[in-house]
């Protein structure tokens, strides 16, 4: 697929080959989350469920180094009908879901604080890398709502119903460090390494078969939702896929002759 770059609220460079890096850019505002926000990510990963294209990896982070995104703008939300909040909402949840669906591993480099719908964002992605200094929150309930970006069912998938309940009904922030303790983010790294760890980590996804990667997501991500034996039949579905790609051969054959493979996503 050919995306285009002239984003409002966000800035788009493949900066490694096959990978996308996605800031969020509203650094004036901590990169909160507006109406254009919502539409303009739903516009990109919409597609991406089935047609992916070149694309083998995605990393999203925030403009500037105080926050990765602050969560919904109160702002624009300030004086909304209860019309237009649903509909504005409606557009936040369809983002959201995609990013979840997207058959292109995406990886969140948080570099500073994730509140509300920017924890949620966090959430919604296959893992997190974050600033050893960076903060979640979801605040939701302190403003009259609740998560509804996927909050209350991917927290506790991250760190437990026990830990997520305690989170979400007592709306207090939590550190990097207990992230990381408790499971929610796979790795911490000092700020200035952030992102090029994170890229790293992209890139090493990148150079592995597409169709293999896309698979073993999918496979991993539903199996989670089902039974055991439900999942491992879905496994094999996912692994026969495989045996007839051009990718497959082509990742014997480098083996044998000792090279590193050249992946063409068939």
């Amino acid at each position: 697929m050919t995306l285009r770059t002239d984003f409002e609220t966000l800035k788009l460079a493949e900066v490694r080959p096959n990978v996308l890096l996605l800031t969020l850019n509203r650094p004036e505002v901590r990169n909160a989350l507006n109406t254009k926000m919502g539409e303009e990510l739903r516009e990109i990963f919409v597609p991406l469920k089935f047609t992916p294209g070149s694309l083998r990896a995605i990393v999203i982070t925030g403009a500037g180094d105080k926050a990765f995104c602050a969560g919904g703008d109160l702002k624009e939300r300030h004086g909304m009908t209860d019309e237009s909040w649903r509909l504005q909402h409606a557009i936040f949840e369809e983002a959201y879901y995609a990013v979840m669906d997207s058959s292109v591993p995406v990886i969140a480099a948080i570099n500073g604080a994730a509140y509300a719908g920017g924890a949620e964002l966090a959430l919604a992605c296959d893992f997190i890398y974050a600033a050893r200094n960076a903060r979640f929150a979801l605040t939701e309930v302190s403003i009259g709502i609740m998560p509804g970006g996927g909050g209350t069912q991917n927290l506790p998938r991250a760190v437990g119903e026990r830990r997520a309940k305690e989170l979400i009904l007592s709306a207090q922030p939590w550190t990097a460090e207990e992230a990381y303790a408790w499971g929610m983010v796979n790795k911490l790294c000092d700020p200035e390494v952030l992102l090029n760890d994170t890229l790293d980590a992209a890139e090493r996804i990148a150079g592995n078969a597409p169709i293999s990667v896309r698979q073993a997501k999918k496979s991993i991500h539903y199996g989670m939702q089902t039974d055991l034996a439900t999942g491992l039949i879905f496994e094999v579905q996912a692994y026969d896929r495989m045996i007839s790609t051009e990718d497959r051969r082509e990742g014997i054959r480098a083996f044998n002759e000792k090279r590193k493979p050249n992946f063409q996503g068939r």
